[in-house]
């Protein structure tokens, strides 16, 4: 029990400071973990690294998750998740509260505009950077181009799963392997309820009363690359529930807090059930980190061997190539045509753009700077 304590503390204190995204949230457990508390060595974080972010879902929230059930088990994995996300549960939760208390307030609307032109431009960078790490080669800029358009043309859920369904699929087919012993995939260290549990979950959660739960769950269970691609996937399963300013103003908030991304689902839980907010937001925040937290209990013992399937390593590299493309069609819509309609706009969010890209300004900077111009403006 005191290691589970101990856990839940650490990560109660990184859930607090740890801004900055997935990739720096890596940087602060390494810190923390590896050099600080010697937790585990730097070849086995490492490990849980590459499979986090292999797998869909959470990439550093799953890292916590599997830090802490190597330290004290299963207690230990959900006194991780539960120390690092609650700062960023609580903070988002008040802004849905106050944001369903507040809609007429021109103040309010001002900084709705402001953050609708983040969205734009934390999206641009999130997906320019996706491109970069993901579209190396022809096969991968294909599929991302043959995705954006399917995306934009089709816009729907069902479309989403079935590109991203035969893009693994293209990826298995087009695979090579030079070394047959690796071709095989094996069982060993696999846990099997977990991944039962994954599949079940998935297939029936839409056929029961829980369409909530179900929604932020199927996302969870699809989100490849990192968590920028958690937008076009909740706009499309609770899109059409809310206003894009509510969604966009989640989308954006969520930047400017510490902890894992994945909580805009709290937000628009909240907002999504303005009757019993909490349960809203505890519903749709547990739907979407459980499938990541699945799968990292089922697989972190045979990493090795799913890594090393080149038939698996090329379904997984072709998603990543069609998640750009998801990222990219809702770039444009919602993004840009919600937060950009008129020149003046555009002139925002391409200085906004330069800020962060260039000059390197920090997330927290740039969200007080586009909501002081979105009050000032609108």
């Amino acid at each position: 029990m005191t290691r589970v304590f101990e856990v839940f503390y650490q990560f109660l204190i990184l859930g607090c400071i740890s801004f900055g995204g997935p990739a720096a949230h890596i940087g602060y457990f390494q810190t923390t973990f590896v050099q600080k508390l010697s937790w585990l060595d730097q070849q086995a974080y490492v490990k849980l690294v590459a499979l986090s972010q292999f797998l869909p879902g959470p990439g550093s929230s799953q890292v916590g998750f599997a830090i802490g059930l190597r330290r004290a088990g299963l207690a230990g994995g959900l006194a991780a998740f539960i120390g690092f996300t609650l700062p960023s549960f609580f903070l988002l939760y008040l802004l849905a509260i106050f944001a369903l208390d507040s809609r007429d307030s021109i103040m309010i609307n001002g900084v709705i505009q402001g953050l609708k032109q983040l969205a734009v431009i934390v999206v641009a960078d999130a997906s320019l950077s996706m491109f970069k790490s993901f579209c190396k080669d022809k096969l991968s800029i294909t599929l991302m181009v043959i995705s954006t358009l399917c995306f934009l043309v089709f816009p729907s859920l069902w479309i989403q799963m079935a590109v991203l369904a035969l893009a693994a699929l293209a990826g298995i087919l087009l695979s090579r392997s030079s070394d047959k012993s690796q071709s095989t995939l094996t069982m060993l260290g696999i846990k099997r309820f977990p991944l039962i549990a994954f599949s079940v979950l998935f297939v029936g959660l839409p056929f029961i009363n829980a369409e909530l739960f179900a929604s932020f769950y199927q996302a969870g269970s699809l989100v490849f690359g990192g968590g920028h691609v958690v937008l076009p996937l909740l706009q499309q399963t609770v899109g059409e529930q809310i206003s894009n300013d509510q969604f966009l103003t989640g989308y954006a908030a969520a930047q400017a807090v510490p902890g894992p991304m994945f909580t805009l689902a709290t937000y628009l839980g909240a907002t999504l059930l303005p009757a019993e907010p909490l349960t809203g937001a505890l519903l749709a925040t547990f739907g979407i980190f459980l499938p990541g937290f699945l799968l990292i209990y089922g697989l972190q013992n045979t990493w090795e061997t799913l890594t090393q399937n080149p038939k698996v390593a090329g379904g997984a590299a072709a998603i990543n190539a069609a998640v750009v493309g998801l990222l990219v069609s809702a770039l444009y819509n919602p993004v840009f045509v919600s937060a950009v309609t008129q020149p003046l706009d555009l002139i925002i969010v391409v200085f906004g753009f330069l800020a962060l890209r260039i000059k390197k300004l920090p997330m927290t900077a740039l969200v007080v700077v586009m909501s002081a111009i979105g009050v000032l403006l609108y």
